[in-house]
């Protein structure tokens, strides 16, 4: 192998072992090196599980040794946003409200599949509270840094997650989305995100912000998601809005490519969204690969207006729900903007809160209607490339809230749709630009295999 350990993909990981030209113990040492080195360097990890991961891998060499692998996944090192459960570990949510103490004796769903297939946990990665912001900063936890340039955001809510994988710590992460929490921090950070079909990957326990959030793959190329997807987009008994089995491989539809598809590509939403130059420019290179590789691309826009007030409606509902269950003296722990948003929150009516619904469906109505006629949907994932850390909202941006800069993200967790981010290029600073890929809900398929063109073709890196 010319490359080092850490640089390898999940896919070439398993190349290796099966061929003995690589061993899990090795892999999982190079990968803790670069988690040690994510946590001092970038703040990526609130827990590294060293003796564990170690103990896992050692188990894992000697089942490859025997020739018996443990699943899909055995001895690959990935790591848990620190929002879902990790048997063994505290899982502390970013927040100072949540105590340490206590059994921690359930995985969540999606980190039991990869058990059974024998992954490598590395540790728990980073995450504003309760995954409330587009940043990834907390009162536990402090900020976290963008790999490329430290003095900006890694982005959120799994920004801990994205840069760890950025710096080669571990080719598989687990991330969560809200209103893109997996998308907007693997483009700050120039990896791949994928924000699967609600339902597709099982959660448990329930977010406070209910069926807007999704739990999905964050990895090096859209190869690994799609095999990470086959591991943890099976059923959970504890989740009862998990979809059934789809009967089909991720993995394999990839050869399907991108020749004959429907794409509309919509670089403003029709105009409702100001974006930086460096950025559409790199975003239509992609486009245009696209359309070279045989998919038949239009630039057309879905027939939509920002719902941002329906999704802050649901959203700061939410939050206030997640501090109902808080006293007085408990609620002063929380991060300034989440306890006013939780303010907020509290104050909606439940007329209020349905009329959100009744825009949240109209928006899926008319999504399903534009996927009659476009198999996928190209934006750019975000307007802008990272800005300085440790602040919710770009400096003289004029916005309030995250949801400012995220007008892509944000509606696609309202449709429950699938959607990816793609990296596609850089900014004069040298700062990831990310494609976003969305097809109709349960199409997740199709936005690995316009990924993984984009990636086979170079266009993606």
């Amino acid at each position: 192998m010319t490359e080092h350990e850490h640089d390898l993909t999940a896919v070439r990981l398993l190349d290796g072992y099966r061929t003995g030209a690589l061993g899990p113990v090795e892999v999982t040492r190079a990968a803790l090196a670069r988690a040690e080195r994510a946590r001092a360097e970038v703040n990526a990890f609130v827990r590294i599980t060293a003796e564990e991961a170690l103990a896992r891998a050692r188990e894992s060499e000697e089942r490859w040794r025997r020739g018996e692998p443990r699943g899909r996944l055995d001895g690959v090192p990935v790591t848990v946003k620190d929002l879902l459960l990790m048997r063994g570990h505290p899982t502390l949510r970013g927040s100072r409200t949540v105590s340490e103490k206590g059994s921690w004796d359930e995985d969540a769903p999606s980190v039991a599949r990869l058990r059974e297939h024998g992954a490598v946990f590395l540790g728990k990665t980073t995450t504003p509270e309760y995954g409330w912001k587009a940043v990834t900063d907390s009162p536990l936890s402090g900020v976290t840094r963008n790999p490329h340039d430290p003095t900006r955001t890694a982005g959120g809510s799994s920004g801990g997650a994205a840069a760890a994988v950025a710096l080669g710590a571990g080719p598989l992460a687990l991330g969560t989305d809200g209103g893109g929490s997996i998308r907007i921090p693997a483009s700050f950070c120039g990896i791949f995100g994928l924000k699967p079909t609600y339902g597709r990957v099982p959660l448990y326990p329930a977010s406070a912000f209910g069926t807007l959030a999704h739990v999905g793959p964050m990895t090096r190329d859209a190869a690994d998601a799609a095999l990470m997807l086959d591991v943890i987009g099976a059923p959970d008994a504890r989740d009862w809005s998990a979809l059934a089995p789809t009967g089909r491989s991720y993995t394999e539809a990839l050869r399907e490519g991108v020749h004959g598809l429907r794409v509309a590509y919509s670089p403003t939403l029709g105009g409702q969204v100001a974006v930086r130059p460096v950025v559409t420019a790199a975003v239509r290179r992609a486009v245009e690969r696209l359309a070279e590789l045989g998919a038949y691309v239009t630039e057309a826009d879905p027939d939509v207006t920002d719902p941002v007030d329906a999704f802050h409606t649901l959203w700061f509902s939410g939050a206030a729900r997640v501090a109902q269950r808080l006293g007085p003296r408990r609620r002063e722990l929380l991060d300034p903007g989440l306890r006013e948003i939780c303010g907020q929150g509290a104050r909606y009516s439940a007329l209020e809160y349905l009329a959100a619904v009744d825009v949240r469906t109209e928006l899926g109505r008319r999504m399903g209607r534009f996927h009659e006629v476009y198999d996928l949907l190209l934006t750019p994932t975000l307007p802008i490339t990272a800005f300085e850390a440790g602040a919710e909202v770009p400096k003289g941006s004029g916005h309030r809230r995250w949801t400012g800069w995220t007008p892509f993200t944000y509606p696609f967790n309202l449709t429950q749709q699938p959607a990816a981010t793609v990296p596609v290029g850089r900014d004069g600073d040298g700062l990831p630009v990310g494609l976003q890929i969305v097809a109709a809900r349960h199409r997740d398929d199709l936005v690995l295999r316009a990924a993984h063109a984009l990636y086979e073709a170079g266009a993606a890196a």
